[in-house]
């Protein structure tokens, strides 16, 4: 049995001192990738650093308080990797994966663009050039025996299901046509939305809420963060859990993590 977690912490200092921490020491996953960690190890106490009962790999970004992923385990890896060799997104804190015994599980932060700036053309220089690195891992993993799990911040919701105010966002970055577009050659591409898998129907479960207004009280969200397995561990997916806080005061990020079972 394997059991992973993918949460955007939203800073992960500031996360600590909302439940993180104590979040982190009750869960039963055996691996939890977090997404926009915002610090270099060496700014982080020894409890998120290098927790007690976890090997963990941090890929922090060249940018200083911006994006950075990293991965917990319980499960010694074999190896670790940061980035997907693209020269350009190396050092922004956006990829990093550990090679344990019988999969290769991975954390994502894509980068969330902003229609007609730079910061959309890099979103799309990102999605073209990982779609290619996603395929390519895939293959070698199937050769190797091993599977392929990608949890991460997509930042992109794929379906009309995926967001509760889809008509109003047709045009904003997230929900652009090519970008849904991109999300379905992913599947394409044999990754499975393992949540999806089991959940067919929507609306939702959204897995983050905006901090502006009454949007997490009104469930008013986006489903943005994913677990996307090749297929074998995608069949052998039991359950997948959004971890919603009860109430506005007990959230820890604007996003939930999503947990899920393989058995």
């Amino acid at each position: 049995m394997l059991k992973v977690s993918t949460v955007n912490v939203n800073g992960l200092r500031a996360a600590a001192k909302k439940g993180f921490v104590e979040w982190l020491a009750a869960t039963e996953s055996h691996v939890v990738a977090c997404q926009e960690v915002r610090a270099e190890e060496s700014d982080l106490p020894v409890s998120l650093a290098r927790p007690d009962g976890w090997h963990v790999v941090h890929a922090p970004s060249a940018a200083k308080g911006r994006s950075g992923v990293s991965l917990y385990s319980r499960i010694e890896p074999e190896s670790v990797r940061i980035g997907f060799g693209e020269p350009e997104f190396e050092d922004s804190g956006r990829y990093a994966e550990m090679h344990l015994p019988e999969v290769i599980v991975a954390s994502l932060y894509l980068p969330s663009g902003d229609v007609g700036t730079p910061r959309q053309d890099e979103k799309e220089r990102f999605m073209a050039a990982f779609l290619p690195y996603l395929e390519e891992l895939k293959a070698k993993a199937e050769a190797a025996g091993k599977h392929v799990l990608v949890g991460g911040d997509w930042n992109i919701a794929h379906a009309e299901i995926d967001l509760k105010n889809w008509r109003a966002n047709r045009k904003s970055s997230g929900f652009l046509p090519e970008e849904r577009a991109w999300f379905g050659t992913v599947l394409d591409a044999g990754y499975v939305d393992v949540q999806r898998k089991l959940f067919p129907e929507g609306p939702g479960p959204y897995t983050w809420w905006s901090y502006r207004g009454k949007a997490f009280d009104n469930d008013t969200g986006w489903r943005i963060d994913y677990l996307m397995a090749t297929p074998g561990l995608a069949e052998a997916c039991t359950s997948v859990v959004v971890e919603r806080a009860e109430s506005y005061d007990k959230r820890w990020s604007d996003h939930a993590p999503v947990t899920a079972t393989f058995a």
